[in-house]
C-alpha cells in the first residue's frame, strides 16, 4: 500500500518559516519524480516546487529565491523549506510522487495547512 504522509505544517506569522516533510512508503523512493503542489480556497493546485530522482528541481516563479526542495533517499522523504513566508502562501500543500517511467503511477498525500498571518 503506497503512502504519502505530510507533516510540518501549521500556522506561522509574516516573514516566517516551515519546514514540511513527506514520508513515502510502499514504493521505491528514488524513482520517482517527488513534488510539492498547493491549493488555496476557490483557487486551483498548482505547482510550487518538483524535484527529479537525480535531484533536478523547479520552482514556480512566486516561489524562487524564498522555497527549497530537497530529498533524502535513504529516509525516503522530500521536504519543502519554506522561508519568508507570506499572506499569499497560504493554503492546503500536497506532496505528489510521480514514477518518472509508469505515469499510472501517481500518488497524492493527505494535504498538510499552512497559514501565514499578516
Amino acid at each position: 500500500q503506497v503512502q504519502l504522509v505530510e507533516s510540518g505544517g501549521g500556522l506561522v506569522q509574516f516573514g516566517g518559516s516551515l519546514r514540511l516533510s513527506c514520508a513515502a512508503s510502499g514504493i521505491i523512493f528514488a524513482r520517482y519524480a517527488m513534488g510539492w503542489y498547493r491549493q488555496a480556497p476557490g483557487k486551483e493546485r498548482e505547482l510550487v516546487a518538483r524535484i527529479t530522482p537525480g535531484s533536478s528541481t523547479v520552482y514556480a516563479d512566486s516561489v524562487k529565491g524564498r522555497f527549497t526542495i530537497s530529498r533524502d533517499n535513504s529516509k525516503s522523504t522530500v521536504y519543502l523549506q519554506m522561508n519568508d513566508l507570506k499572506p499569499d502562501d497560504t493554503a492546503v500543500y500536497y506532496c505528489n510522487g510521480h514514477h518518472v517511467g509508469r505515469m499510472t503511477e501517481d500518488y497524492w498525500g493527505q494535504g498538510s495547512q499552512v497559514t501565514v498571518s499578516s
